[in-house]
């Protein structure tokens, strides 16, 4: 048997079972300083011990998974011919839209450079502007230059309300031209007002829609200059999602949640959707992430769906490109909105599922309140290891014994964040450059950091829904432009 609180006095309240320490009120109260501290050193090793190791546990199915599929040649990522046409006519219309509020900084450039690389007749771009935000209006108006392909459609409220209720004007805009045209759209294509899309990515998705009603591309931050700690941390995030657990969430068939942004859905799933909603919309105006219900809302009705990654012939990943938060601050709020749609309002509307993988996706995708949790814990461990460590040195107690359970808990935890920082140095570089790669393992702490912060906001969001508070678009502020940097990722 073994106490792990070998500096407390013997006393009737207090016996140990293995790693468990049992103390009744008496003991509790007549603990010291340095037992309390001891005490809770304890609890929370134990807690984020565990729990790391369950996560780790998780992602290695992922990594084994997506080794699995590489070695049986069951996915790979081809490359477009040198000469490949990347403007062909398209098969339907194709209606991009794009939601704005307040980003005349870079929807003008969003637009111009997608005009300038998709010359095909049948793309029609909506953006939505609200009706109090003259300086987005009048930036897409001063850049269309009279291409009837661009549509200006403004909102009768005024912003911001959610990215959800301004796509459901958009739809209605679109709704409104069919009926006049008598010529319905193949399919709708979701952007952000501050994104490059790819030369050929409007392509790839006509040419999947052959055989999917849902087609999602990847998207490929770019850091900005200025913030290569904050802006840059979402780099690997994003390599390793959509180089890896988007692909096998893929070729396993799980629901595909799509990114809001280089994703298309068949113009009739996307009727099929409005049909199943109260307000015969597609979008859940209240949804903070409602790129994410509409994804694995189509899968629950059948909708067939592919993850595709191309290359160039050059190497360079055909991808939304686009600069993401630079703050802090703005990094917060953006991770809180989708911890909040994602893992609170997703659980709420879309419940569960009874099969096994797709169980397997849905807790991956809600885990961020817990693993905030956990993170938290850990690194509130580390400061009061640090204290106790010191503490010891000057005579003052001595430092937590260990049980041997406790002691291969953290080899294990250890041997996994090896493994991690390894899987992360590899997807960044992959995509990047080498240097990525070791920032992505330096910005560790940061990623955790702004995780931690974004799961206390979210949880404290949600329990102002619960109380009645309306959800509203909380977005980030835009200032720079991948097309503005050009900025070009590491050919392969």
């Amino acid at each position: 048997m073994y106490c792990p609180l070998q500096a407390l006095p013997a006393s009737d309240t207090l016996f140990c079972d293995g790693d468990l320490t049992f103390v009744g009120v008496g003991g509790l109260l007549e603990y010291s300083a340095w037992e309390w501290l001891v005490l809770v050193q304890h609890e929370l090793l134990l807690f984020a011990g565990v729990f790391f190791l369950i996560g780790a546990i998780d992602e290695m199915g992922i990594d084994f998974a997506w080794l699995w599929l590489r070695l049986t040649r069951q996915i790979s990522t081809p490359r477009l011919s040198e000469h490949a046409d990347l403007t062909p006519e398209l098969n339907g219309i194709a209606a991009v839209f794009i939601p704005a509020w307040q980003e005349s900084a870079v929807v003008g450039t969003t637009i111009a450079h997608a005009l300038s690389v998709w010359s095909q007749s049948r793309l029609r771009i909506y953006v939505g502007c609200y009706r109090n935000d003259p300086q987005t209006m009048e930036a897409v108006t001063s850049v269309a230059g009279g291409d009837p392909r661009v549509r200006l459609v403004i909102h009768d409220e005024d912003g911001p309300s959610t990215k959800a209720d301004c796509l459901n004007r958009l739809y209605d805009a679109l709704c409104d031209d069919e009926a006049r045209s008598g010529d319905n759209a193949q399919m709708v294509i979701l952007h952000d007002a501050e994104d490059m899309v790819d030369p050929a990515a409007l392509m790839i998705i006509d040419q999947a829609m052959d055989e999917a009603e849902l087609v999602q591309l990847p998207v490929l931050p770019i850091a900005v200059a200025r913030s290569r700690w904050i802006s840059g941390h979402y780099q690997e995030e994003f390599a390793e999602a959509h180089g890896k657990a988007m692909v096998v969430r893929d070729a396993l068939r799980a629901g595909m949640p799509l990114a809001g942004v280089g994703c298309a859905i068949a113009r009739g799933m996307l009727e099929q959707l409005a049909e199943t909603k109260p307000s015969g919309q597609p979008f859940a105006s209240e949804c903070l992430t409602e790129d994410y219900e509409l994804g694995i809302g189509a899968a629950e009705l059948g909708a067939r769906a592919r993850f595709i990654r191309i290359r160039h012939h050059d190497g360079r990943l055909v991808a939304t490109r686009a600069c993401f938060p630079a703050k802090l601050d703005q990094a917060v709020r953006q991770k809180t909105r989708w911890v909040h749609g994602i893992a609170f309002q997703g659980w709420d509307t879309l419940g569960w599922s009874a099969r096994p993988v797709e169980l397997w996706m849905r807790l991956r995708d809600r885990r961020g309140p817990l693993l905030a949790l956990v993170l938290a814990a850990a690194y509130l461990l580390l400061v009061l290891s640090t204290i106790g460590w010191l503490l010891s040195e000057l005579g003052y107690g001595t430092t937590l014994a260990l049980s041997p359970a406790l002691k291969i808990i953290l080899l294990c935890n250890l041997g996994s964040f090896l493994w991690r920082a390894i899987w992360r140095f590899a997807f960044t570089a992959r995509e990047y450059d080498w240097r990525e790669g070791a920032r992505a393992v330096l910005r560790i702490p940061v990623a955790n950091i702004i995780a931690i912060m974004a799961g206390r906001r979210a949880f404290s969001a949600y329990l102002g829904t619960l109380a009645g508070q309306l959800p509203r678009w909380d977005k980030t502020e835009h200032s720079a432009h991948p097309a503005m940097m050009h900025q070009k990722s590491k050919p392969v």
